[in-house]
């Protein structure tokens, strides 16, 4: 199993604060990778919300490359965001790890939105092929507000590694995974979270129906859904698919990924839609076991299980800074101040959702819809 650590707030926090709740849950990850994903950039990102973040590693080589590919596209670079690494026992560090802001070419700044995010997307997938064959360029985003972070080791030795405990770096969203190595190859791509024109998630379980539901996704024709290093990637996938490409709401992830009996479904004020889901997209119902946790565009975060319910899963905090993550324990150090009476621990019909700005959490369940 690996280990997963959510903090949503209405205020920046530091990545710190995630890694320290994955410490406390260190049972359940080996040491083989940790990912970080944050949204909603604080510090010197702040004021550059409205332009687009290339987050990734590089070689030297690899830099030039990248460069030289930006530059003939006509990407202007805007800044540039690199950790204060030092040497850690036990990580080997690579040439270039960067975040790095870029401003629109002339003749897409006023293009409408989806072309935007279209050029975003395609140029992501280029500059990860052209660096593939040798890991010369290995890129996680390439969008407005958002920026990855990942690297084979430890999380607290990662967090020392790339000097998070001093760094200006801070989100209003962060996602963090302690990654088990279990059935793949150690591969930065399939390390969690994942991320895709808005949307992240991360799962802790393994996704025994992931090649038919690999083989619907790749079959819509949609370039981004590609990669698959890691099972779970699809998670996310499904999710940009249902909300963004089919336009659904976000409860009905929930009845796509695990649906309903016909007996259930009848008794939904909504079986009507409901029914055509599971009829449409049963290839992308999941087998678990899995707990899943991720955000949308709007900064909404959620989490969800199987029906299998094998994975362990939690939620709670205060209003203005919620944390969900695996273990309790994870959840005592990040939100220590909460009344642990009100934390939710759903079950196999519930999705817990937390609001923009760690408003509200609720509850939406399966069954009453």
């Amino acid at each position: 199993m690996c280990r997963l650590a959510a903090i949503t707030s209405s205020d920046y926090f530091s990545p710190v604060e995630n890694i320290l709740a994955l410490e406390t849950m260190k049972e359940g990850h080996d040491g083989s990778g940790m990912g970080l994903i944050l949204k909603g950039l604080g510090g010197e990102f702040e004021e550059l919300k409205e332009y687009p973040v290339l987050s990734g590693i590089c070689s030297k080589d690899g830099l030039k490359a990248l460069d030289d590919y930006m530059n003939k596209l006509g990407f202007q670079l805007k800044y540039t965001w690199t950790p204060k690494t030092k040497p850690v026992t036990g990580i080997e560090s690579r040439d270039y790890y960067f975040a790095r802001v870029y401003d629109y070419p002339d003749v897409y700044k006023d293009r409408p939105v989806e072309d935007q995010e279209a050029l975003l997307l395609n140029t992501r997938l280029a500059l990860r092929r052209l660096g593939e064959s040798d890991e010369s360029i290995i890129i996680f985003t390439f969008y407005p507000d958002i920026l990855a972070l990942k690297e084979v080791g430890d999380p607290m030795q990662l967090g020392e590694f790339f000097g998070l405990d001093k760094s200006s770096l801070k989100a209003k969203i962060i996602l963090a995974q302690g990654r088990q190595n279990t059935n793949y190859a150690i591969n930065l791509y399939a390390c969690h979270p994942f991320f895709i024109q808005g949307y992240g998630t991360m799962t802790n379980g393994e996704n025994t129906a992931f090649i038919p539901i690999r083989e619907f996704l790749s079959g819509r024709g949609f370039p981004g859904y590609i990669g698959y290093n890691s099972d779970s990637e699809v998670f996310c996938h499904i999710l940009h698919y249902a909300c963004k490409q089919l336009g659904y709401p976000l409860h009905y992830y929930k009845d796509i990924v695990t649906p309903l009996k016909a007996e259930e479904i009848d008794a939904r004020p909504d079986s009507e839609a409901v029914r055509f889901l599971k009829m449409s997209l049963r290839p992308l119902c999941i087998d678990g076991p899995n707990c899943v946790i991720g955000f949308t565009p709007d900064g909404t975060c959620f989490m969800l299980q199987d029906a299998k319910k094998l994975r362990p899963g939690v939620v709670g905090g205060v209003k203005g800074k919620y944390g969900l993550m695996s273990e309790e324990c994870g959840l005592d150090s990040a939100g220590s101040k909460r009344d642990r009476s009100t934390d939710v621990f759903p079950m196999k019909y519930d999705m817990v959702i937390v609001k923009p700005e760690a408003e509200e959490v609720t509850v939406w369940n399966q069954l009453s819809g």
